[in-house]
């Protein structure tokens, strides 16, 4: 399929959990209740970019959101949400290392967009959230303190000059299907988020007819696309939508599952016609080769010809036929390979 595995978990949760309400459906269930309180929920507002390593963008995704604190003493002061997806097998020791990178670069930008600003402006809170699409449970702290070895006794004078937070963490392995809330695009994005990972992508949970019911069709159309993606037998999945009792659901899963499946056909084809035209180029232009040796020298060895036949490329081919041209004797001309 045109669309990694990555590049699957990264649409079906930005489709989902870019939509404010959706987002804070999951995190006033999981931050402090003190700090639901403080914030202005339905000032709520999804922030352009993302802040995660290059070179970790086939594991993780993330979401920045602005919001409003209310309340006695914050004076409707700004801060950030940071929601970190991070979708790998095992357990990153240094998760909150990672994430203090991010939160820096979230506040680096904030710095650049008051440049010219003469005014000292404090940072904005950042409130970070991690998802993690685990299989198993990680024991693993959410304090960034933790990570330093303090002496036993001094251990408090030290820890001053340590820079600390700590950030929520959601784990999928910890969370049984029916204890995840929200509205009905969050819970079955998790949901299946969580059962790609413990191989359940068939189960009852996901296929929540109730909740199907109240997604649009364009996140519908996603998570139906990530199940296809995901590693399911077809007759297993075909039997699933069989036993679909609302039958316009029924109707669109199938609808959309042979049109994806068709697709997927049309693109292996392409491929394979790609491929066979490159290898037929090729092919020619070994006989091309083997014909301006044949030509100049005569019967070309065995050992040599089985060379030439095991090559690929198309520019490597193209200029050992210009050798086979130019070359004054066979042995220059291998001397070329």
């Amino acid at each position: 399929m045109d669309e990694s595995i990555h590049q699957a978990h990264d649409k079906l949760f930005k489709s989902s959990f870019s939509d404010p309400a959706t987002a804070a459906a999951l995190l006033r269930r999981q931050l402090p209740e003190t700090v639901v309180a403080a914030v202005d929920w339905d000032s709520l507002a999804l922030r352009p970019g993302t802040f995660i390593d290059s070179q970790y963008r086939t594991s993780e995704s993330d979401l920045l959101f602005s919001a409003e604190l209310v309340g006695a003493g914050a004076g409707d002061l700004p801060c950030y949400i940071y929601l970190l997806l991070e979708h790998v097998s095992s357990r990153d020791h240094y998760l909150a290392l990672k994430l203090l990178r991010y939160l820096v670069r979230i506040w680096e930008s904030e710095v650049a967009r008051l440049e010219g600003d003469r005014t000292l402006r404090k940072l904005p809170l950042i409130i970070p959230l991690v998802v993690a699409q685990n299989g198993e449970r990680w024991d693993l702290s959410t304090r960034f303190i933790d990570l330093f070895a303090l002496p036993d006794r001094t251990g408090e004078d030290f820890a001053a000059f340590v820079p600390d937070f700590s950030f929520g963490l959601l784990q999928l392995a910890e969370q049984p299907f029916e204890a995840i809330a929200g509205t009905p695009a969050g819970i079955l994005t998790l949901r299946v988020l969580k059962a790609e990972r413990v191989g359940e992508l068939l189960d009852d949970a996901v296929w929540d007819e109730e909740l199907m019911t109240l997604l649009s069709q364009e996140l519908f159309e996603r998570l139906l696309r990530y199940l296809l993606d995901g590693d399911i037998d077809r007759t297993a999945f075909e039997r699933r939508i069989n036993q679909i009792t609302q039958p316009q659901i029924r109707r669109a899963a199938m609808t959309l599952a042979e049109q994806y499946i068709a697709e997927g056909i049309e693109r292996g084809i392409e491929k394979g016609l790609e491929k066979g035209l490159e290898e037929g180029v090729e092919k020619g232009q070994k006989a091309y080769i083997l014909e301006a040796l044949e030509i100049r020298f005569g019967e070309v060895p065995v050992g040599l010809r089985e060379v030439i036949e095991s090559l690929s490329g198309e520019a490597r081919l193209r200029e050992l036929h210009r050798a086979a041209i130019r070359s004054a004797s066979l042995e220059e001309f291998a001397r070329e390979m």
